[in-house]
């Protein structure tokens, strides 16, 4: 079976992130993610108490397993029903999570809990404006598309809510693990949005770095 150059890109990019993480080439070349570890962690208000955003990191990668869990905790699913981790306005589960890291980025597939390859190559600068984005190992770009949605002045404040409990998640997740954290605003959409090759109608909303604090 010939193999694709989308096949070709997700199987480089799955050996840059792990030698344990393979691409399925029944899949268009995703990188199938570990299962979640659904159990454990500190209680909630613990992680409420510790919750916090830093802005100094190291350059160490996250584990494959931790990639997994952050991810799930973030925007996963969480019932037999296709329903996620967090809220999203009649269901609509517009947001789409990008993960940049320095082997390239991808778009999380909860439904599979995969990532789907969309560009070779390190980003992470383009994630933000901050200086600590291009070396920090891994930076989530929420980006809501509005063709999943209906029209109306409140669009924008539905895929802003929906953007803002999924980053929370991943707050939490962060502080439950002993990770550093802090979401961002300041992102040139245009330049990112051309990198990640996104549609007209998709919006990036926020960025969230992640990674183990300096």
């Amino acid at each position: 079976m010939r193999t694709t150059r989308r096949q070709m890109l997700g199987m480089s990019l799955a050996l840059g992130i792990s030698a344990s993480l393979r691409a399925d080439p029944q899949a268009s070349g995703q990188v199938q993610l570990p299962p979640p570890q659904t159990d454990g962690g500190k209680p909630l208000m613990q992680a409420l108490k510790e919750r916090k955003s830093t802005r100094t990191f190291k350059s160490d990668k996250l584990p494959q397993q931790v990639l997994s869990n952050l991810l799930w905790a973030a925007w996963g699913t969480n019932r037999p029903d296709g329903k996620r981790t967090a809220p999203s306005a009649m269901n609509k589960q517009e947001i789409d999570v990008y993960v940049v890291l320095a082997e390239g980025a991808y778009v999380y597939d909860a439904k599979a809990h995969a990532l789907s390859p969309v560009a070779a190559g390190d980003l992470r600068a383009q994630t933000g404006g901050q200086p600590f984005v291009k070396d920090a190992p891994l930076n989530l770009v929420y980006v809501a598309d509005t063709a999943k949605m209906n029209g109306g002045s409140e669009q924008a404040v539905w895929y802003g809510a929906a953007a803002g409990f999924i980053s929370q998640n991943a707050y939490l997740y962060c502080a439950s693990e002993g990770l550093a954290t802090v979401v961002r605003g300041m992102v040139d959409r245009d330049v990112l949005a051309s990198a990640l090759s996104l549609r007209p109608e998709q919006r990036i909303v926020l960025s969230q770095t992640v990674g183990y604090p300096a």
